[in-house]
């Protein structure tokens, strides 16, 4: 009985009387969804191999022997010939089988010095990197693709709202900004998931360390890590990079899923104002006129089950002392699932972008509907020396003028509009055009067209 479970178990089993259930067995396995970690494991047994090798705690030739069957293992992988197993658990146990079926024995000597508590937050931690790192080169691809669009139609005039509702006349080139604006955010938090995910939990053991001459900053090092984590214990139970990883996440996907918004709109029949091309559009099972935004539609669905997998490892996490628990393995799948989610969506978004057209003079006619000058004629009045609110209930007045002719302001005829204060001079009618009340909001960071040019060569500045 006892060799029986020697052989099926390698690692704990001589422990037990007797071996899993088969429905522990499946509920303890996460090899279906941490073999996505098997670079980072790899690459993290190489480097501790090294370090046990330059510690002299194993011999050279032994340290050889293992890197050289973690590669073979590798290889193996990448080219689908691994045969991963349930029963042995996760990605790490799965390596560990495998080379000590290449190399026999001398695999055991891997695995002095570590746990797998220190083992897979040091691996969740190296793909947290390498999948930050991967979504900001889609951001960055994404607020180019904006920029270049804002540029391309830089001068073109459409309504600001607020509360959906008609506002102030604003450049289109400068609405678009704004998401380059919300978009650059999220490149520099990914950075600072990046930043933050420096430290180097490998060498933490199980929680308390060590007995063995390890070198930490060696390993770290080589990892691509500025330094060691200071405490063991924070080291294993550490998730803080997995869960900032997620809020990013959702915050970007937030943004995406606004900007998808405004895409539905503006394609609406009833708004018009853009047109998106047909191969970024789906068609109807039942209505054939039909072309639906779908890759929009989804961007915005699918912004839910990201925020939803934030929330899942806070709930894991909020209920655990220190240090690990088998909860923790938990923690990948909502990971794994938002990234894969959050770079489709970057990366529709990005062809969507690129895909839109401007119904220019639509826009222009919605950008003069709704009285949308009355704050500059508000401000033509302080100008000439009344207070904001004296000039405000005037401004109210003159609307209800143009609404009762029903007729844009610009198209009031002086006479009237001179009748709501003596001071009004007839360079008022500049000032109820919608092109020079763009062209007046040259305060920094305002939708003038000369602060529009500059923001569009210092986005394209910041990503080349």
């Amino acid at each position: 009985m006892n060799n029986k479970k020697t052989k099926t178990n390698k690692i704990w089993g001589e422990r037990m009387k007797s071996n899993p259930s088969n429905l522990l067995t499946k509920i303890n396995a996460s090899i279906h969804f941490d073999k996505k970690l098997y670079a980072q494991d790899i690459k993290a047994s190489i480097v501790h191999s090294k370090m046990l090798a330059k510690q002299k705690i194993i011999k050279n030739n032994v340290s050889n022997r293992i890197i050289k069957g973690l590669k073979k293992i590798e290889k193996e992988i990448q080219q689908k010939k691994f045969k991963f197993s349930e029963f042995d658990e996760d990605i790490h146990l799965n390596i560990e089988k495998r080379l000590f079926q290449i190399i026999g024995d001398d695999a055991g000597f891997l695995h002095i010095a570590r746990s797998r508590n220190d083992q897979v937050t040091t691996d969740f931690k190296l793909w947290v990197i390498d999948a930050s790192k991967k979504l900001n080169i889609e951001i960055k691809n994404l607020i180019k693709a904006i920029t270049k669009l804002a540029e391309k139609n830089y001068k073109t005039i459409m309504p600001g709202f607020t509360h959906l509702k008609n506002a102030q006349p604003i450049l289109f080139s400068h609405y678009m900004l704004a998401y380059a604006e919300m978009f650059k955010r999220d490149y520099k938090k990914f950075q600072n998931v990046i930043n933050n995910s420096s430290d180097n939990p490998l060498g933490s053991v199980a929680l308390a360390g060590t007995s063995f001459n390890i070198d930490r900053n060696y390993t770290s090092k080589l990892l691509g890590f500025s330094k060691p984590t200071d405490n063991s214990i924070d080291g294993v139970s550490d998730r803080d990079y997995a869960l900032e990883f997620l809020f990013v996440s959702s915050l970007c996907s937030m943004h995406l899923s606004r900007l998808a918004e405004e895409i539905i709109l503006w394609n609406s029949d009833i708004v018009n104002m853009i047109i998106v091309k047909d191969n970024m559009l789906t068609g109807s099972s039942i209505m054939p006129q039909k072309k639906n935004p779908d890759g929009a539609e989804l961007i915005r669905g699918k912004t839910g089950s990201v925020y939803g997998c934030l929330n899942s490892l806070l709930v894991t996490m909020k209920g655990l002392p220190l240090s690990y628990f088998k909860d923790m393995q938990e923690d990948k799948e909502p990971v794994f699932k938002s990234y894969e989610i959050l770079i489709l969506n970057l990366k529709i978004a990005k062809e969507l972008i690129e895909s839109l057209k401007l119904n220019k003079k639509i826009m222009k006619k919605f950008a003069n509907d709704g009285y949308t000058t009355a704050t500059d004629f508000a401000d033509y009045l302080v100008k000439k020396g009344l207070s904001f609110r004296v000039a405000h209930k005037k401004s109210a007045k003159l609307v209800n003028i143009a609404e009762n002719k029903n007729i844009p302001l610009d198209q009031l005829n002086f006479e009237d509009i001179k009748k709501i204060d003596p001071l009004i001079e007839k360079d008022v009618i500049k000032i109820l055009k919608v092109e020079n009340s763009v062209d007046l909001k040259n305060s920094y960071g305002g939708t003038s067209l000369k602060n529009v040019v500059k923001m569009i060569k210092k986005m394209k500045k910041e990503f080349k």
